[in-house]
Formats: structure tokens, sequence, C-alpha cells
């Protein structure tokens, strides 16, 4: 038995998130997703707290689900759980140099959330501000607050490498976890890989040996949920009449388990679902005013000014991982599952959890019907799908390609196949902007066209 968890998400609360992000909603676009454990986000701003508090309730130890006078009617699939994760943004300056780190902070439950808010405050942080509250505190300091509240809290540097706003980011990072958390580094179990690097980037890092590898959707909007997640699986099947199969801890020891040596709860991490990193939208260096970008290869030789117009160019994340990369790169070992599904495994060292990379459906019917996302097109087959299927992570990674032909069309069926094999081309993104996913290249279209035809 696996649980899907998206655990970094964002409430309406927050800058550029969409208003639907309450509740009720953010539960329905969970089930519709697949996902069995989702982030509550933002519990750090009094108001969205208290819609938690009112609209939650607790169904096992530090796991909540929403109240059934918030269930919408037409919520038909299986219920998402809840675990209380925020996310802080903290602005300071150390070693002479603008820092800019944002971390998670996952608790307990509601009463610990409610006195790390409370020591927050007492710190001068305005927690009403935003749902991702700005802060003058360093993150080493947002560590020791919320782990002299509870040890039982855990604290992940949130996009690690996002150039701008993370824990390596080039922008304002760190080179490593103990120059940004100093005598709390070894407090820090995990770091979340965000949409620009994949896990076997990450695997290349000296300190992140003994750490895990998470992954998390940061969504802004339901139909964002899920671009990642981490799969736990259980490690003692639960009893079938078990009301609380796993619990907040079960969650925090699997997470744990790779840097203290030991795991106490009942779950373990399974594998991560991936974003393609070259569609993150800083995987390159590049300049987007200038339409300048760069491979690792073309930035050591260019440097990092742009060409164009001299400015500094917002160096990409995977030149950043090369810098602090004291390993060559890792070709992780390719194996098909029985559906078709590539995972990628580590080349010598079977703990690490393997990896599977998935383009987002809506994306994927866009393409299939030459439509936009947001289109009824796409949105109406979409809810068919889902609706026949029960869930978007059932079609992306298990459904077979034959009932998709059956029910969706062959078109359909070779876009799914072509993305569980990574048969697709992808532009990088880059300073800012999106790569561009391509399932059918023109070729492949005009091919296509001509045997339609003949």
């Amino acid at each position: 038995m696996q649980v899907v968890a998206d655990l970094q998400i964002h409430s309406k609360y927050s800058r550029a998130v969409s208003k639907n992000m309450v509740v009720p909603e953010i539960a329905r676009w969970a089930a519709k997703k697949g996902i069995g454990l989702v982030a509550t986000g933002d519990w750090m701003h009094a108001i969205w707290f208290r819609e938690l508090v009112s609209q939650l309730e607790e169904t096992s130890e530090g796991l909540y689900k929403v109240k059934s006078e918030y269930v919408s009617s037409d919520f038909i699939v299986s219920e998402p759980l809840f675990l209380l994760s925020a996310e802080i943004s903290s602005i300071y300056t150390q070693g002479g140099k603008q820092r800019r780190v944002h971390t998670l902070v996952f608790a307990p439950d509601f009463s610990t959330a409610e006195k790390i808010k409370q020591e927050l405050t007492k710190r001068g942080c305005n927690l009403s501000s935003d749902g991702r509250p700005i802060v003058g505190l360093s993150a080493r300091d947002v560590a020791e607050i919320a782990l002299t509240v509870s040890e039982r809290c855990l604290v992940i540097p949130a996009h690690a490498w996002t150039p701008w706003f993370s824990l390596y980011g080039s922008k304002s990072g760190f080179d490593s976890i103990e120059e940004c958390f100093g005598d709390f580094a070894d407090s820090i179990f995990a770091i979340e890989t965000g949409l620009s690097s994949d896990p076997a980037m990450n695997w290349r890092i000296k300190e992140l040996e003994k750490r895990a590898v998470v992954s998390f959707s940061d969504a802004h909007s339901g139909p964002k949920l899920g671009r990642e997640a981490t799969v736990f699986q259980f490690r003692h099947q639960p009893s079938a009449i078990s009301h609380q199969p796993f619990t907040y801890d079960d969650v925090y020891w699997a997470i744990a388990e790779r840097f203290l040596g030991k795991n106490e709860g009942n779950l373990e991490i399974a594998s991560t679902i991936e974003f393609y990193p070259e569609e993150g939208k800083y995987h390159y260096t590049g300049h987007r005013n200038c339409g300048v970008v760069q491979t690792p290869r073309e930035t050591r030789k260019r440097g990092t000014a742009c060409h164009v117009c001299g400015k500094p160019l917002t160096v990409g994340v995977m030149h950043r991982v090369e810098e602090l990369s004291r390993n060559s790169k890792i070709e992780p070992v390719k194996k098909k599952s029985k559906g078709g599904v590539m995972g990628y495994y580590h080349p010598t060292d079977d703990t690490r959890p393997p990896y599977v990379m998935v383009v987002p459906l809506l994306e994927i019917l866009s393409e299939v019907y030459s439509a936009g996302v947001g289109t009824k097109t796409v949105l109406n087959e979409y809810e068919k799908l889902i609706s026949h299927f029960d869930s978007e992570f059932a079609i992306l990674l298990k459904v077979t390609l034959n009932d998709l032909d059956r029910f969706g069309g062959g078109r359909l069926a070779e876009a799914i196949g072509k993305v569980r094999e990574g048969l697709i081309s992808i532009h990088p993104g880059y300073d800012g902007e999106f790569g561009v996913v391509k399932i059918w290249e023109e070729g492949d279209e005009e091919e296509e066209e001509q045997m339609t035809l003949f």
C-alpha cells in the first residue's frame, strides 16, 4: 500500500495564488490527482489558521480530514488527509551578502503550530502580511524556533536550487547546509528538489548523501497540485480494520530515516514523482530579456554575463549543481515497469529511492487536442478521464495504454506512452521562463498527417 503526498502548497492568502485555494477545493483537487496526503499550506497566516481549525478534524495523530459539512456534493472520490505544512521566506544579510531562503516547517498538531506563531510574533515577524510571510530572521533562527517548540517538527529547505529564494540559490543562497543553518544543520533531514532539479542531480551533492530528497508541487492553484510528489509506502501492512493506518510521526520518521539511521514509524519513502527538470523555469542559465540561454558547458566557456547587454545572467540550476558537486554526473539506471513507465534508479546505491518523471495530464491533453490548457475542450476531456479512471496519477502511471486507447482514443494513448518512456522533447526553461514540452515534433505531426491522408 502506498500514499502519494504533496506537502508544499499555498492557500488563497499567499501572493499570486488562486482564490479557489480553499480547504474543500484543495481536497477535491488532491483527490482528482490521486494524492492521499496533502499540505495545508500557510498555517502561519492567522485567518487561514482559523479556517483550518474550523474546517478540519483530526483523523489520526497529527493528520486531518475535511469535516463533512465542508465536503462538496460532487466530491465522489477518496478523501485526502492533511498535514500542517507552511513555508516562510527569510530575507536577511549574512557574510556580507543578502540571503533569501524559503523554508518548509511541518508541525505535528495545531497546538505546536500556534506556539511557533507566537514565538515568531515575539521576534517581530508580521505573519498577517502574506500566507508565506517574509521575515527578517535567518533560516537558522527559523529552524531554532520551530525545533525548540517541538523536536517533532520538520524543517526542510524548499525548492532548494531556485536562484532567488533557496538554500543553494545562485543569487542569494549558500554553498552548504551548514553555512545556512549553522548549529542546526544536523536537524535538516531532507531537501525539496524544486521543479528545475531531479533526484539524480541532487545525488551528486556530498552533504545530501545522508539526507532524503523529497519533491512537492509548490502549487498555487488546484490544477498544479501533484506536478511533483513523494510516494510513501508502508513498512508493515496496516490492519484492514485499522482506523488510523498512519500518523504524522510515520511521515516524520520516513523523512528523517536516512539521516538518523533508524525508522520508528510505519512509512518509508518509496519513490518520488518528478516534473521533467528541463521544464522548470530555472533549469538553464540565461537572460530572458535578451533571449539568451546557455547550457552549463556554454556558461563555463562564455561566463555569466549576458553577451547581448552585458548584465549578469541568472545562473541556472544545472550549472549551480555542477558548481557544488564533487562528483561527476550520475547517470541513473533506467528500468521500465510492466506498464511501460520508465523508472530512474541510482546506479550504485539501492537505498536511494527511485523516481519517475511525468508531464501533467492537462498539458498532455493540450497537445493531444491542439488547444490551450484552460480551454473548454481540454478541461471537459480531463474531467471525463478522471471520472472514468479515478485519478490523474492512475492515468499517467497505471492505466494500460489499451484501456486509454479504448476510452480516450489512440492519440491520447500514444501521448501517455511517449511520456511514460521519456520519448519527448523539451526546450529547457531559463531565467523565469518555463521549458516547453513537445510530445510530437513538427516532423512527427507532418508524417502522421500524411499517413492519415494516405
